[in-house]
């Protein structure tokens, strides 16, 4: 008999002591089912032990009673340090007990706060026992995979307990007669009850585990599943890693032929990285830098955080590939360094080194820098630009488009004005004379110029063409426009003499704005007197009035604007010409943007 000071008749619990057991406490009941289950020391040894006990009185359906049996048979051959041991059976007073080890660990049905490291133990701890189970001759199906039968202790001790529902087959488990599981936690093919695989008992890891993420009650996981039986859980997760979402879906797939094949595969495939992933937070999401002198070595800084905590920013810098860029060399690039290239922290300051000496000057670079992370956008771009400095051998002379205007505007108002005052200025084979002389220098000048610029193409040829036949030309339209002139004796002598004086000033006045800039005098000057030659021609047309029918008029305006023309495109031709130069010399060998 049990003394008035037991405490199991203190708080009304059942006494086994006759077999050897000392209750302490009730830790769970189902006593429609009759089933209940108690906290027991053994006498003898004093070591705690949990007793399920079936009471025959208190329930009206025995599948209470079979399953405890099942869960003792199948217990009896297991031994693995995550299932609690099998101790014994026996017959109390009012029903049927099975002693099981005891383990200080509360299940996963209680609300507890996991971390991703501890989540991602919990997995592969469970994984772990549903290999050995699988690995069984014949394989164990444990059929009722959930939080309340999951017992973790505070150092993450992973144990599976309450193998009522457990089967045990060859290959597929076959067919039951009745549909055995928990709701929300049964694969559609259990639902059904259809065959059972060892992939089975995946799906309800697999939602076991979705609970635990997404802090959802077991009795609320149903929400979860929609009308084909596939589980919506990333709205719930946002910062869960690509690696695991995809893990997880395979996991709880609805089909059965596309969840991991056994438990061994799913273990194999379990993602390396976090449950979680980095948020990152940049300081820079473009870099525009400016080299000032040759060879300058620009450097620039740029800091990542990471906003999630429990997780750890890992990652690596790379440049984007790039067409003019040169192979990797030792996985360095050639001209973009980092520093630290890779990096494992959740606040950290990247130096960015850019070598111009490698590249050409004066040119603008675009690349785009890319981090690799394991945070949720798994690759960040950032824009860089880099402007070289310019050029050594270009000055900047300035733009001389404002002096050229000013000079054709000052000759057109003197023209006039001599037109007006001296409407009867000159013999008029003088005028003649110097009309050629100014016409023939125009395009005498352009021609000059195009020659200097070393433009060997058909339009500097033709151009050169076109101008001597024009001045030949000349002759013959003064004859036929009744030009007032002696004979045609006169007519050849002064058309001669125009095209020599006009050839041999526009030499001289090309040498001379050559000699001008080699001595790095102002391009105003030099532009300017060539200008005023220039404009001798057109001046001197206008001496026999302003009225565009003239024919003198308009020769001279055509042949003089060519030269004009053409010295406003001289400094940038011969800057281009420097510049192609000074490329292939110096940069041939460089990298091009």
């Amino acid at each position: 008999m049990t003394s008035p000071t037991d405490p199991s008749q203190r708080f009304g619990l059942p006494d086994f002591s006759k077999h050897g057991f000392q209750i302490k406490s009730e830790l769970g009941a189902n006593r429609a089912g009759g089933r209940i289950t108690y906290l027991a020391t053994h006498i003898k040894t004093r070591r705690s032990v949990v007793i399920k006990q079936f009471q025959f009185a208190n329930s009206s359906n025995w599948g209470g009673y079979d399953a405890l049996r099942q869960e003792g048979q199948v217990l009896k051959s297991l031994k693995h340090p995550g299932i609690p041991r099998y101790l014994g059976v026996f017959k109390s007073d009012d029903g049927f007990c099975m002693v099981q080890e005891y383990k200080r660990a509360h299940s996963l049905a209680k609300p507890r706060s996991f971390g991703p490291d501890a989540i991602r133990d919990i997995a592969i701890a469970c994984l772990e026992i549903l290999v050995y189970l699988q690995d069984r001759i014949p394989p164990v199906i444990h059929r009722d995979f959930k939080p309340a039968n999951i017992l973790v202790s505070k150092k993450l001790k992973v144990y599976l307990v309450d193998f009522g529902f457990a089967r045990i087959g060859d290959g597929e488990v076959g067919v039951s007669s009745v549909v055995k599981g928990t709701l929300g936690f049964m694969p559609p093919e259990q639902i059904f009850n259809r065959q059972l695989t060892e992939a089975s008992d995946l799906y309800g890891l697999g939602m076991t585990l979705i609970c635990l993420l997404t802090n959802t009650p077991a009795d609320q996981v149903g929400d979860l599943v929609d009308v084909t039986y596939r589980v919506d859980f990333r709205q719930l997760k946002s910062d869960l890693s690509p690696q695991w979402i995809k893990w997880l879906e395979k996991m709880v797939n609805p089909r059965l032929n596309e969840r991991f094949e056994n438990a061994k595969v799913a273990l194999e495939q379990v993602p390396d990285h976090g449950l979680r992933q980095p948020q990152t937070l940049a300081s820079h999401t473009q870099f525009d830098l400016t080299a000032r002198n040759r060879g300058e070595l620009l450097t620039t800084a740029i800091t990542l955080t990471n906003s999630v905590p429990g997780t750890t920013l890992t990652g690596n810098w790379q440049v984007a590939p790039h067409d003019s860029d040169p192979p990797l060399s030792d996985g360095r690039h050639s001209w973009v360094h980092f520093s630290p290239t890779e990096f494992a922290s959740n606040n950290v300051t990247t130096q960015i080194q850019i070598d111009t000496s490698q590249l050409m000057t004066g040119q603008i670079y675009e690349r785009t820098l890319q981090l690799k992370s394991n945070a949720h956008q798994a690759v960040q771009s950032f824009a860089l630009t880099v402007e070289t400095a310019p050029m050594p051998i270009l000055r900047n002379r300035g733009t001389p488009y404002p002096l050229l205007g000013g000079l054709l505007m000052a000759c057109w108002i003197t023209v006039w004005g001599l037109t007006t005052l001296l409407p009867n200025y000159g013999p008029g084979n003088t005028l003649t004379v110097l009309t050629i002389f100014g016409n023939g220098l125009g395009w005498q000048i352009g021609s000059w110029l195009l020659h200097e610029a070393k433009l060997n193409s058909p339009a500097s040829r033709i151009t050169m063409m076109v101008g001597a036949i024009a001045v030949a030309l000349v002759a013959p339209l003064c004859l036929v426009l009744n030009v007032t002139t002696t004979d045609a004796v006169t007519t050849a002598v002064t058309t001669g003499l125009g095209m020599m004086g006009g050839s041999v000033l526009s030499t001289i006045s090309g040498l001379t704005i050559n000699r001008f800039w080699q001595q790095d005098i102002k391009p105003k000057f030099a532009i300017g007197l060539s200008l005023l030659t220039c404009l001798l021609g057109l001046g001197l047309g206008l001496r026999w009035g302003l009225a565009l029918s003239n024919p003198w008029i308009t020769f001279g305006l055509i042949a003089n604007a060519f030269g004009i023309g053409t010295m406003l495109t001289y400094l940038p031709i011969q800057q281009a010409q420097t510049i192609a130069l000074y490329r292939h010399n110096v940069e041939q060998h460089r990298i091009r943007p």
